[in-house]
């Protein structure tokens, strides 16, 4: 594959709070409401803002948006015959060295299945995802995974 380029607006707003978004993601069904996404310092740290996406909120949703797209593809090539995926994301940030640090990613993905006889060709495919995603490859946190495999009734 070709080396790719993946554009990205940053703007301040006021105080601690921009928006971000891409000149990308302006055409085919996105309209301008979801192109840009608010953002913040996040409340851990002086003059942090609630309720609104930080980096650090955007940088666990990116490891765990990426097993899903990676999980996708190899479902797909893999013929994982699966009714849902979904997957909850905890983000550590600590202090080491005087630095903060985004240390670990815990995820903790359910993938339901048709059939129990699928249940180790899911969490395989699952495996595979996790050592296969781009995203959690190009970081240096520790990625940690709890799987949980559900069969439809």
């Amino acid at each position: 594959m070709d080396k790719h380029q993946f554009k990205v607006s940053l703007q301040w707003k006021n105080e601690r709070e921009g928006v971000i978004s891409s000149p990308e993601l302006e055409e085919g069904h996105n309209t301008a409401a979801n192109n840009s996404i608010d953002i913040a310092t996040p409340p851990p740290f002086p003059g942090g803002v609630p309720n609104i996406w930080s980096p650090e909120h955007l940088f666990t949703a990116s490891i765990s948006s990426c097993l899903m797209t990676t999980f996708l593809a190899i479902a797909e090539n893999s013929k994982l015959d699966f009714e849902d995926f979904s997957c909850d994301a905890i983000g550590i940030m600590e202090k080491k060295d005087g630095k903060f640090l985004m240390t670990e990613v815990h995820l903790k993905p359910i993938v339901t299945i048709k059939t129990e006889e699928d249940q180790d060709r899911a969490e395989r495919v699952l495996q595979k995802s996790e050592k296969a995603c781009l995203i959690s490859n190009s970081v240096k946190s520790e990625i940690s995974m709890e799987t949980k495999i559900i069969t439809q009734k």
